[in-house]
């Protein structure tokens, strides 16, 4: 598993190291607000596009393949900008990385997965989880370090050398484990898996989690700011946020496999934390910002390895890859959803409302996904 670990670290380093440190310290690179947003668009797009085609590959072809060439891959592309350092690569690079992210870590969620049994798989994804968030936590500050001691081709060199050696890890230590036979599923038969209840629930709920966690990283410091607080007391609370989904995840793991509390109402449960969080945000001051940065971080650590483990359970092995890059999507989209929500509605009222929007949409979202006659789909085995 700790090949696996490694691959979330690397995926989550590699986007937020990057992306934090590419407008103040780029060596040049980005000229413009709108180079650096599209910069920062480029990896997420390819992740958008590519995450679901890369995880139907894996059961296709097997997981471990697709891991291990994906983290090749984002080797080789961080090292296109650390060897040619002009802004041209700068590009190709960004993209390689997403693409190569697209395919290694749909692939890791699917090892996760099938390498654990349904008893263990809370636990291992919490495990997973808090990896990813590691990686989120320390990217800025480790990814900010680098480039001040030797730029931007320093910290695509780190993250060549990174993708390396976790894809020689993987390739040594990660078991191989082989595609299943596979019924033909036509488009038709794909689109109403998809939109199942079983599929359609903990998808949300992580596109919910992505949604309020992206906000809260994004809108909290503006929040800080606004009340008087200073850059020291904002980024505080936004590693506050961090450290908090990651210390939660695998507690959160270890109560679904110990049957302490079931898929539906820990996912419920957090989506509640989540919103109440939102709302604390429309408090002003410190307190507000602190406690808001608490709950949303408790909220997302406590549906990512449920949502994630919920989904594994429930879905035949033989698409694992698919179902994993299916939610992967669904992630991405509410990483880009929740920020422009909150930040519409914050241009047309206030910053306070567009808080209370997207709250407003998890809490809706909480009623309608997880009604009292949901069951616990991550602990009742699948039927074969």
């Amino acid at each position: 598993m700790w090949p696996l670990y490694a691959a979330g670290f690397t995926t989550a380093f590699g986007a937020h190291g990057i992306a934090a440190n590419l407008g103040g310290l780029s060596d040049g690179a980005v000229t413009s607000l709108l180079v650096l947003g599209g910069l920062l668009a480029l990896y997420d797009g390819a992740e958008v596009f590519l995450k679901p085609v890369f995880g139907s590959l894996a059961d296709r072809v097997g997981a471990k393949p697709v891991l291990v060439g994906g983290l090749t891959a984002f080797g080789a592309a961080s090292a296109l900008y650390a060897l040619a350092d002009s802004p041209g690569w700068l590009w190709a690079a960004r993209l390689g990385q997403g693409a190569a992210a697209s395919a290694f870590s749909p692939s890791a969620s699917a090892l996760v997965a099938r390498l654990n049994p349904a008893a263990r798989r809370g636990r291992a994804f919490g495990g997973y989880g808090f990896s990813k968030s590691l990686g989120y936590t320390l990217g800025p500050l480790l990814g900010g370090v680098l480039v001040r001691a030797g730029g931007l081709r320093l910290l695509f060199t780190v993250l060549a050398v990174l993708g390396g050696a976790v894809a020689a890890w993987a390739a040594a230590a990660v078991p191989a484990v082989p595609p299943l036979p596979r019924r033909r599923q036509t488009v038709l038969d794909l689109a109403r898996r998809l939109a199942d209840p079983v599929f359609l629930g903990p998808t949300a709920a992580l596109a919910a989690a992505t949604a309020a966690l992206s906000a809260g990283v994004g809108f909290l410091p503006v929040s800080g700011a606004a009340a008087g607080l200073g850059p020291l007391a904002t980024g505080a609370a936004v590693s506050v946020l961090a450290a908090t989904g990651a210390v939660v995840q695998p507690y959160a793991g270890r109560a679904l496999d110990e049957r302490r509390v079931t898929s539906g109402t820990g996912l419920a449960a957090g989506l509640a934390l989540t919103a109440a969080g939102l709302g604390c945000a429309m408090v002003s001051g410190l307190a507000g910002v602190l406690l808001a940065a608490v709950l949303i971080g408790a909220g997302t650590g406590v549906i990512t390895p449920l949502g994630f483990a919920a989904l594994a359970t429930r879905t035949p092995e033989e698409r694992m890859g698919q179902t994993m890059g299916a939610a992967e999507l669904g992630r991405e989209l509410g990483d880009a959803g929740g920020p422009l929500l909150v930040a519409g509605v914050g241009t047309a009222a206030t910053l306070a409302y567009g808080y209370a929007a997207l709250a407003a949409l998890i809490a809706v979202g909480c009623v309608l996904a997880f009604p009292r006659r949901t069951g616990s789909p991550a602990t009742t085995p699948r039927p074969r």
